[in-house]
């Protein structure tokens, strides 16, 4: 039946026939293969990250435990379906930390509840003051921290975070308007265990940033909330 074709053409007709594969189709069912392999990781990689999720999730309900930690700073990215953040509620948890390596431990515990980073999540949600006041809290955190150890001598970097932090809250904006973080102003008064200390944090301020800082408080609070602010730090131990 093939005699009416040339011989070369017959043997490759037959060889068709049999079951041989021209060029376009092996290529046709490599093209397959490779987007089946490909889906099959995505997949499973999808079904192990799920499973990681899920097992940090579990140790979220441990107060103190870096997925509970992990979660916090992501509820107050969420802040409740409102516009923003919720910059308090992040400031707390930041400040609970007890030390840079739980600070990293809650970086990875972020990364595995939802596959993105918390850094990139932070630089992307504050404003440079916000993200720099976070920062500087975490600067002063120590290495590690142990149960029981004598509460942590204050040194030049504690005194250079809380300058930083106020810099930050009187360098915060609202839009295009400037405004003042008195949150995070109350906040750094709080943590300072003695008027010696805010004086030597006035003295690092001075020195970083050429201002005086009784000035500048007084120039980003109102006449009526100074007095109120400085009474925190007053009525505290000399």
């Amino acid at each position: 039946m093939y005699s009416q074709y040339p011989k070369y053409y017959r043997t490759s007709r037959i060889q068709s026939e049999v079951g041989g594969l021209t060029l376009k189709e092996k290529l046709a069912f490599g093209l397959v293969g490779v987007i089946f392999i490909g889906g099959a990781v995505i997949i499973a990689r999808g079904l192990i990250r799920k499973r990681q999720a899920d097992a940090e999730e579990n140790k979220s309900y441990v107060d103190g435990n870096a997925a509970t930690y992990a979660k916090q700073l992501r509820m107050a990215f969420n802040n409740d379906g409102w516009f923003g953040t919720n910059i308090n509620a992040m400031r707390e948890t930041i400040t609970r930390l007890p030390s840079k390596q739980v600070m990293r431990q809650v970086i990875d515990s972020y990364q595995k509840l939802y596959n993105r980073s918390l850094l990139r999540d932070m630089e992307n949600e504050l404003q440079s003051t916000e993200y720099n006041e976070m920062l500087a809290i975490i600067s002063v955190k120590p290495e590690k921290y142990e149960a029981g150890t004598p509460t942590q001598q204050l040194t030049v970097v504690h005194y250079q975070s809380w300058a930083s932090r106020l810099k930050a809250a009187f360098d915060k904006s609202y839009g295009p308007m400037p405004g003042t973080d008195e949150d995070a102003i109350s906040a750094v008064f709080n943590e300072m265990p003695t008027q010696s200390s805010f004086v030597q944090t006035g003295v690092i301020y001075k020195s970083l940033y050429g201002r005086d800082l009784i000035a500048d408080l007084k120039r980003e609070l109102e006449f009526w909330e100074y007095p109120s602010y400085m009474q925190i730090i007053t009525q505290k131990p000399k």
